[in-house]
């Protein structure tokens, strides 16, 4: 007869050995003080630039030497509409979203093959990945740009191309980091339980990996989201995106409260993917803490006074 299997719970030592790290962990006194100061700080440095923007956007008229807006209003926001800051914004967020859909796997499955030694020359390869942020952008661009243009590619088609090669540094690096203290372990196991390939990829690869996935396309998005060089050279004027709209009504006269209207525009999907990249990587934190929480000792009492086996295989 089997024995009964017990509930996977914590046992009174765990919890106190727990208890006790997190009091041994937790700030008190200067310390807590210098922590929230800190971070206070932190916080200010990072908001700080952002406040000129916020007055100027909602500023109609401001004029030297007043010190704060002598007139309060939208016309910043009717202008910035008139300059095209919708369209440039949705194509934008299109470049971002195809560069980081292009780039996260290709660097994922870069990363996979040198973390586990199945590239030859792995040293050179990684060398050959970290070329596009050694060389300078404009260079590479021009270089880059005489080849798509005698190939016949189509401008939009070699934007994102010289993007996804940008992108394929930070997309590769932030993977290997991850693909590091990965282990093919779950892979095998799953395996020899009788899981399918697709199965293995879909039920045990990409939940482990998910959290390294989003930071990698979160970067891969921002490579394209903040290009500027790649999208007039290697665009030629067909691809208008935010960046270039900014940048085009800040070389004009008079229109501050515009150009502080589309800045502030092009900071919220960085910073809406930052949370979510944060989000999920909290999540993952919390179901590895889950995942990886021992089991309880078996029931020394129980089994001292029953010579049965502990496992139904062993009882048959």
């Amino acid at each position: 007869m089997p024995s009964p299997t017990l509930p996977m719970q914590s046992t009174p030592t765990m919890q106190s050995t727990r208890t006790m790290q997190s009091t041994l962990t937790t700030p008190r006194g200067a310390g807590r003080v210098i922590r929230v100061a800190l971070t206070m700080l932190l916080v200010a440095w990072f908001a700080l630039p952002f406040l000129p923007l916020v007055l100027w956007a909602s500023a109609d008229a401001w004029s030297f030497p007043s010190p704060l807006s002598t007139a309060w209003g939208v016309q910043g926001l009717e202008e910035a509409l008139g300059f095209g800051l919708v369209p440039g914004f949705d194509r934008s967020v299109l470049l971002g979203s195809v560069v980081a859909a292009v780039a996260t796997p290709l660097g994922a499955l870069a990363a996979r093959a040198l973390t586990f030694g199945t590239v030859p020359f792995p040293r050179t390869v990684s060398a050959l990945l970290l070329a596009p942020i050694a060389l300078p952008p404009f260079a590479a661009v021009l270089g880059v740009n005489v080849l798509l243009l005698r190939a016949y590619v189509p401008p939009i088609v070699g934007v994102v191309l010289v993007l996804v090669v940008l992108a394929l540094p930070y997309t590769t690096f932030v993977m290997r980091a991850a693909y590091g203290a990965y282990d093919l372990s779950y892979e095998e196991e799953a395996r020899l339980l009788g899981a399918t390939p697709s199965q293995v990829l879909r039920r045990v690869h990409l939940p482990m990996i998910a959290p390294a996935l989003a930071r990698a396309a979160f970067l891969a998005f921002l490579v394209a989201w903040s290009d500027y060089i790649v999208t007039v050279i290697v665009g030629g004027g067909e691809l208008v995106t935010l960046p270039l709209i900014v940048a085009g009504a800040a070389a004009g006269l008079g229109n501050d409260a515009a150009v502080a209207v589309m800045s502030l525009g092009a900071v919220i999907p960085p910073v809406l993917l930052l949370v979510a990249v944060l989000t999920l990587r909290g999540s993952g934190r919390a179901a590895g803490g889950r995942r990886r929480r021992p089991s309880a000792p078996p029931n020394t009492t129980s089994a001292a006074s029953s010579s049965h086996p502990t496992t139904p295989g062993a009882s048959a």
